[in-house]
Order: C-alpha cells, then structure tokens, then sequence
C-alpha cells in the first residue's frame, strides 16, 4: 500500500475509533476498550495501536470537544458588534457542542482536572473576557466583578448547568436558552432583556 493511502487508513480509523468511543460513552460511562473496539468493528490491536489506554482515549475525546468549543465559540461570534449579543450568540453556539459532550463530564473529571481543560481553553477564555470587557465599559453588563473575575464565574455557572442537565434537573432541550439567559443575568443584565436578546437570536 502507498505510504500515503496507509496513514489516510490510519486517520480514518482514529476518527471511526473517536465516533464509536464517544457514542458507546454516552450509553454506558464504563464502557471498556474491549466493547469500544467491538462496537467500531476493529481489532483490540487497532484500537490499542491509535489509543494506549482508556484515559488516552477519553484526553482525545475531550480535545476534540474542546477544539469544537473553539470554533463554536469563534463562529457564533463572528460578525456581530454588540458586545452582548455577541456573547449571547457564542454562549448559544458553544452549548449546541457541550450538549453533545456533557454526559462525559465526569469521565473528563476522572481523566482530566477540570484545570486542564480550563488551560486548553485559552483562546476561547481570552475572546470572552475581552467581549465582558466592552459590555462592562458599555454599561450592557454590570457586575462588582472585573471581567477576568466574571469569566471565571459564568464558566462556572456553564459547568453546574451541565452538570444539572445530567442530573435531570433541567430539561435539555430548555438547557440551551436558559444557561444563555442565565449567564447574561448572571453578567447584570436585566433578566427581560436577556431573554428578549436570546429569543429574538433563537427566532432567526
């Protein structure tokens, strides 16, 4: 085989390996390389060869979802001036990815610290600390906060609200809108403007 057809079979199989792992996860946490390798139709040696271990399976997952998170984040703000809106905007679209990924969040707890997902989310921390910025100095937000200092807290709230949804105390297909306008009043904005802002940017 081509060397260049061998690494394209290789990539392929390590996407398959990521879908199949991430769908087998989501149905049963513990699911273990043995099933994983089952499920995606390959062998153990495959799976072992792209993946060492579980938590280096897992670390993968979690990076793709964090790199999601980023292009979401970027997407959902591109274009827009308002500083809030364009939080509200990223917030929507960040949280149609962290819907996918957030029955993994304890396995991410176990495999990873939750300081080591923070640290990878640097450019994301940096675009939404710098929008809390503008939207304080705009008088949009109103916090006795700085804007770094908010982040951390509206990250916060993001991750009990994933939490919250797994537990079942928020319906998902509410979970969206609520953590958005949550996180605006959370921010000091008035809570019918928020809600105003999301429902006229989720009626687009």
């Amino acid at each position: 085989m081509h060397p260049h057809a061998s690494s394209l079979r290789a990539e392929a199989n390590r996407r398959h390996i990521l879908d199949v792992a991430l769908a087998e996860l989501l149905r049963s946490p513990d699911a273990s390389m043995n099933q994983i390798a089952l499920a995606a139709g390959l062998s153990r040696r495959t799976v072992y060869g792209h993946f060492p271990n579980r938590d280096a399976l897992i670390a993968a997952i979690i990076g793709g979802a964090i790199e999601a998170v980023e292009q979401a984040h970027t997407a959902g703000r591109e274009g827009v001036t308002d500083p809030a809106e364009a939080l509200a905007r990223s917030l929507l679209a960040v949280w149609e990815v962290v819907d996918r990924y957030r029955l993994l969040l304890s396995l991410a707890q176990q495999s990873l610290t939750m300081e080591g997902i923070r640290d990878r989310l640097g450019a994301v921390h940096g675009a939404g600390t710098q929008l809390i910025q503008r939207a304080l100095e705009e008088g949009k937000f109103s916090s006795p906060l700085p804007a770094e200092g908010l982040r951390y807290v509206l990250e916060g709230v993001l991750f009990s609200v994933m939490e919250a949804t797994n537990n079942g105390h928020v319906r998902p297909e509410e979970a969206g809108r609520a953590t958005t306008v949550t996180l605006l009043c959370a921010a000091g904005m008035p809570h019918a403007r928020a809600a105003a802002l999301v429902a006229r940017i989720l009626d687009e």
